[in-house]
């Protein structure tokens, strides 16, 4: 996922609503946090049986992310998506509101996810907003807003909902042989972590995680960034971020940081995908190579020297970096390597998936989609 964190974890209807004011879109109350779907984040799988069709939107303090789904045999099959970098968080930290130019972003990624649920006849969905709405003193004024303009209900969620739905939409990516998963979703605005046990195997449908525990630390890549600055980083500065960081992850890692052995990381968000993509010199951003795939500690030890060792402009010049995250991109470094060094495990995996799964799993797992009790 790429960045987020929340407020209320309510689960309300999240509705488009049609000319007439009826609404065309409605969520019943999820029943517990959802668990996993296929075996590539939605992707495709033999068996679609059509019927209802499902819409999964994560409104982030960086990103406007929209899945559209069919359930299929154990999981689902993506038939439309829509990712969009907005930085709807943009200067909160220090203004503590949502700016207009940030807002005018936002309606207009919202505008266009509306549009295309609308023309793939979405029939249940969830739409929620994370870090950027629940830290912003305007944050229930641009939900009325989103509502009066977009006809979209924005769901504006807790922190311990984004870490649920974080670990049910990467469940299918924990290793089956381990003793147990450190998952961290590296974010815009915050930064969860959930310790995780073995996954809990269904009759149909994806596993179910299983949460030992879990914190949501008040930092993600936007809110570093802008902190420190992120077009000209020293070691001193990385290092200082790195320090930052490790402050807010003191009391989690001492209570989760011991007995690794059998335990991998798994990391979902824009700063491991990056790394992957980086390591693998990819030419261009190939999500089939990226999501699941295994790195080692050393690894990613030398990707991010490599990055910490870029001018601003060779970050951007980079096929897998780009104009849009080469400000980011050395502040979700920090954050990993933070993680890294709370929890030393000696291979990470990467996952392209997260909220936006794990609130189809759940929507589908209610609705009996796969068969059996929800």
């Amino acid at each position: 996922m790429d960045d987020g964190a929340r407020e209320t974890g309510s689960s309300g209807p999240v509705r488009e609503r049609s000319r007439g004011g009826r609404a065309r879109w409605g969520r019943r109350p999820s029943h517990g946090q959802g668990r996993h779907h296929n075996d590539g984040a939605g992707h495709r799988d033999a068996g679609d049986r059509g019927g209802a069709t499902y819409a999964a939107l994560d409104l982030g303090t960086n990103n406007c992310r929209l899945l559209i789904a069919r359930p299929t045999g154990d999981s689902f099959r993506v038939i439309d998506a829509f990712s969009r970098i907005i930085r709807l968080g943009e200067g909160v930290s220090s203004s503590g509101r949502l700016s207009e130019p940030a807002v005018a972003r936002a309606i207009e990624a919202l505008t266009v996810c509306r549009d295309k649920m609308r023309n793939r006849g979405v029939t249940r969905a969830r739409l929620i907003a994370t870090e950027a709405c629940r830290a912003a003193e305007n944050g229930d004024e641009f939900q009325a807003r989103v509502r009066d303009v977009v006809g979209l209900d924005l769901e504006i969620i807790d922190r311990e909902t984004e870490a649920t739905l974080a670990a049910t939409g990467c469940t299918p990516l924990f290793d089956p042989a381990s003793r147990g998963v450190v998952l961290f979703d590296i974010g815009g605005g915050s930064s969860e972590l959930v310790r995780l046990g073995p996954s809990v195997e269904t009759p149909r449908g994806p596993p179910k995680p299983t949460i030992q525990s879990w914190v949501s630390l008040p930092v993600g890549v936007v809110t570093l960034a802008e902190r420190h600055g992120g077009l000209t980083v020293t070691r001193e500065l990385f290092e200082k971020m790195v320090s930052e960081v490790a402050g807010y992850l003191a009391a989690f890692a001492a209570a989760n940081g011991g007995d690794l052995d059998g335990v991998h990381l798994l990391g979902t968000s824009g700063t491991v995908t990056t790394i992957a993509g980086v390591h693998l010199e990819l030419p261009r951003y190939d999500r089939k190579r990226i999501d699941g795939c295994w790195l080692s500690d050393t690894e990613i030890s030398g990707v991010v020297e490599r990055l910490v060792g870029m001018t601003y402009d060779e970050r951007i010049a980079s096929s897998c970096i780009g104009s849009e995250r080469a400000d980011l991109v050395l502040a979700g470094c920090a954050i990993l390597e933070a993680i890294r060094r709370a929890f030393p495990c000696p291979r990470l995996r990467v996952a392209d998936r997260g909220l936006r799964e794990g609130m189809l799993v759940d929507l589908m797992r209610a609705d009996g989609a796969w068969g059996g009790i929800a």
